[in-house]
């Protein structure tokens, strides 16, 4: 009965969060390169671009003997000719290209679109490799010809034969090659670095304040529901709009705040907030301190609301001191409270994106470019959905080992793991 009531959560777990990740991971294994023709998709076996083979054969042949005609290098180009129509002859022996060449030769003279499954054909290496070979051999003599030897369609046919090269779809297969390259590179390892910087110092600075901030707006004094709202105001602002915001207040020119630090002498100058190193990390570790701070008070002003006001009564009947009740009553009880607000705002500052992008876009010279804008520039950027992925399924990873440590050594009482087993 327990399972059967859970069962919808699970499969929606299942569907939303697990196969994503799983879809992410089997991406990862392929070099998956959205510029590139030959590895827009995943390919596990040698493939033959029938459509691009006929976009170029035809022509090349035709191009060869316009020149033959023109009698420009005769004997070579009649030989390379030869080699080209045993090439086709050798495609042809595949029964599936043979089945298809007329039909998606017809297709392509009369206009008309072709069906990648009747054009990308799957072939053993042994015939890719030996297609390969023949067609850089071609492609190489018709060069040699073209220098040698002044061709009225030169670049035309040197063009054509480069393009054979690339009928051939080899498989984009290749393992874990993308985690052993983000491993050993040193960007992957300063993107963590500076990820993980972020989140322990905004984290901590945010669970001091915001206990402080719950433990005030917790006692009952005049206007209390005003200044619970007016707290929450910054938590409620899109991040990219306040992230924008703090952009014009850190201005190296005309920013508020960066005059203020200036003459408080925290900066030496107003432009080193966001163009130096050291400022750009503070800066934005500063802005999500003030935005995500209302939050962590929201998460323990639960906690402290469900303490009973006996419990203080009876200490300080007994003679506990302020910071003595706060030491054995309050943190033992809000701890379940503790471990939900700094599990959700860890993951949450580990995965942090939009509040640096809009800022400082992870600069100046990636100092604040954090995991996941490093994952983002590779997959959307450079159009690497390959390595974006394994990166991505390493942030899967980060987060999970985070989220094992938070349970087991603050989420025992949470578990009802009292053994500690």
């Amino acid at each position: 009965m327990a399972y059967s009531l859970i069962a919808p959560a699970l499969i929606l777990i299942l569907v939303i969060s697990v196969w994503s990740v799983l879809q992410s991971f089997y991406f990862s294994m392929f070099d998956l390169k959205l510029n590139s023709p030959t590895k827009s998709e995943t390919h596990l076996s040698y493939s033959f671009d029938l459509e691009r083979y006929l976009d170029n054969y035809p022509f090349l042949v035709g191009g060869i003997d316009n020149e033959i005609r023109n009698g420009h290098a005769k004997e070579d180009l009649q030989r390379v000719k030869y080699d080209l129509q045993a090439l086709d002859k050798e495609i042809q022996k595949n029964s599936e290209i043979a089945k298809n060449y007329d039909i998606v030769n017809d297709r392509l003279l009369n206009m008309e679109k072709v069906d990648p499954s009747i054009a990308i054909l799957k072939i053993d290496k042994k015939t890719a490799k030996n297609f390969q070979q023949s067609s850089e051999k071609i492609a190489k003599t018709i060069k040699l010809i073209s220098k040698k030897t002044k061709l009225s369609q030169g670049k035309k046919i040197v063009g054509l034969s480069s393009a054979m090269n690339q009928v051939v779809v080899e498989p984009t297969f290749i393992g874990f090659k993308h985690y052993e390259d983000n491993l050993t590179d040193k960007r992957m390892w300063r993107a963590l670095g500076n990820t993980f910087t972020f989140t322990v110092i905004s984290v901590f600075l945010e669970l001091v304040l915001g206990l402080a901030i719950a433990l005030l707006i917790n006692k009952a004094f005049v206007g209390r529901g005003l200044i619970r709202a007016t707290i929450l105001i910054p938590w409620a602002i899109p991040t990219a709009v306040s992230a924008l915001m703090w952009k014009y207040l850190y201005d190296g020119q005309n920013g508020i705040v960066a005059m203020i630090f200036e003459k408080l002498g925290l900066v030496d100058s107003m432009s080193n907030l966001l163009t130096s190193q050291a400022g750009a990390m503070f800066s934005v570790i500063f802005a999500d301190v003030w935005k995500t701070t209302p939050y962590m008070a929201l998460l323990l002003l639960a906690g402290l609301q469900t303490i009973p006001s006996s419990l203080y009564e009876a200490a300080s009947i007994d003679g506990a001191t302020k910071w003595k009740q706060f030491t054995s009553i309050t943190l033992p009880l809000i701890k379940t409270s503790i471990l939900v607000a700094l599990l959700f705002r860890t993951l949450d500052a580990f995965r942090v994106f939009d509040l640096i992008w809009v800022m400082t876009g992870g600069g100046p010279a990636n100092s604040t470019e954090t995991i996941s804008i490093l994952a983002y520039k590779t997959m959307f950027s450079q159009t690497n959905f390959g390595d974006g992925s394994a990166i991505s399924v390493i942030v899967f990873v980060c987060v999970a080992i985070i989220s094992m440590i938070y349970i087991k050594f603050l989420g025992r009482d949470l578990l009802g793991d009292r053994s500690g087993k």
